[in-house]
């Protein structure tokens, strides 16, 4: 069953991933799919910061996972945007099996390689401050995330 937010703002959206933050669990995966600009990387930042962790959250587009230890609960944010096919070096079922939450951004370029038990998150952008977020969770423990949350 899909779930629908309206975010009319980037502090609408870091609520929300702070509310899910107040419900994450070791191993869990949030997949985060839209276009640039959307607010994904916003979502890390809301997450991030309820963690409590202090850096600069920025996307690891280059890098493609940047790992966060210092908060309540390792982080691992992964942007799989310029991540090869091929690629098979990453490791995916290590951090999906961690004491961590893995969020990956640009999740559907990576569909095949994904847990079956996840939460994926759909940003459809209206204008310049709306999202729509569509959250599809896979599996009883994201759905009750979500009835937490929403």
């Amino acid at each position: 069953m899909d779930y629908k937010f309206t975010s009319r703002s980037e502090d609408d959206t870091r609520e929300l991933a702070e509310n899910i933050e107040s419900e994450k669990f070791p191993g869990m995966v949030i997949c985060l799919i839209g276009e640039l600009g959307s607010g994904k990387t916003a979502f890390v930042k809301g997450f991030a910061a309820s963690l409590g962790l202090k850096e600069d959250i920025t996307s690891p587009t280059f890098n493609i996972v940047k790992e966060y230890e210092d908060g309540e609960m390792p982080l691992f944010h992964m942007d799989v945007y310029r991540l090869e096919e091929t690629d098979e070096t990453i490791g995916f079922n290590d951090y999906f099996k961690t004491n961590g939450v893995t969020i990956i951004e640009w999740a559907d370029m990576i569909e095949d390689k994904l847990p079956d038990e996840r939460l994926e998150i759909k940003f459809k952008v209206i204008d310049e401050n709306t999202r729509v977020l569509v959250l599809t969770p896979y599996g009883q423990s994201y759905e009750d995330v979500v009835n937490s949350v929403l």
